[in-house]
């Protein structure tokens, strides 16, 4: 006799074509990011478990579900992000951060700069890209000196804000950072948390999150920030869906701001900013290069 419970995630059907269609469009109006072709595994593998979660019988049934279900529509983004992110991520930019930007901010002789630093960490997945970001600017920007620091990471998915929040990652990420910020910002976790390490106070303190579309930052705007960070994202983008996610990003800069990109992404032809290193944009008339 066969065990009785749910069907497998490989027993269950690939979706129609047409369910398969109606599934993209709704992601796309939701997320910017176009599914593209051969995707009927991988909707199938992340989606599964929404049909039987809601007694569905093919996936048909969940693309007219999600058509009319606000609230389901949300889980079935949730479902297909993809959340792909570590510690120290290109570390190429960090370094430059590091080596050029920092010093020509504390040695400025003409103390224009305000020594509060706003940096935003844009879809920043379960967090490691903006505690990166806190543990540099911590570091070398030291608060005897008058300096203070406030990262914001934003993202589509709550379920990776709410492991943003928790700060906690499996042991083996500890390889990822520089020794020096694992042993100043990192705790090593005992007991039930043993295997695990978390983020300190001091950098807890430092990072806040909340949910944020990239297509729609108008709607919420997060601030004026000295960094943004949109690093591997705009891949995932269609050029309308990228071109409205980088004004967004471009508005929320500083006069002297600086965007980050990841290396593999562009401004697509955006006019008013240039290059000041590897994938590292401020606005034209800024005076952000060291």
């Amino acid at each position: 006799m066969k065990p009785v419970g749910p069907p497998s995630l490989a027993q269950a059907p690939l979706p129609e074509p047409a369910a398969l269609t109606r599934l993209r469009e709704c992601f796309y109006a939701e997320a910017g990011v176009r599914l593209g072709d051969g995707k009927a595994e991988f909707v199938r593998w992340r989606l599964s478990a929404r049909l039987r979660a809601l007694g569905l019988e093919s996936f048909m049934d969940y693309a007219a579900r999600v058509t009319v279900d606000a609230a389901e529509r949300k889980k079935m983004v949730e479902a297909l992000l993809v959340h792909e992110t570590r510690f120290f991520r290109e570390p190429a930019q960090f370094t430059w951060l590091e080596r050029e930007l920092f010093p020509h901010w504390r040695h400025d002789s003409t103390r224009r700069r305000s020594r509060h630093v706003r940096a935003w960490s844009a879809a920043c997945s379960t967090g490691q890209e903006p505690y990166s970001l806190a543990m540099l600017l911590l570091a070398h920007l030291p608060a005897e000196e008058g300096w203070s620091v406030e990262v914001l990471g934003t993202d589509l998915s709550g379920d990776a804000l709410a492991r943003a929040e928790a700060a906690m990652w499996p042991m083996e990420k500890a390889s990822e950072i520089p020794t020096a910020y694992l042993h100043r910002f990192m705790l090593r976790g005992t007991g039930p948390a043993e295997g695990w390490i978390r983020a300190g106070p001091q950098l807890r303190s430092a990072v806040r999150f909340q949910p944020l579309n990239l297509l729609r930052v108008e709607d919420k705007v997060p601030g004026i920030f000295d960094l943004v960070m949109c690093r591997n994202v705009l891949i995932y983008f269609d050029a309308a869906s990228s071109a409205r996610a980088l004004r967004g990003l471009v508005r929320c800069l500083a006069p002297d701001g600086l965007l980050l990109l990841g290396h593999a992404e562009g401004l697509h032809g955006m006019r008013g900013m240039r290059a000041v290193h590897s994938s590292i944009y401020t606005r034209a008339s800024g005076t952000a290069s060291p």
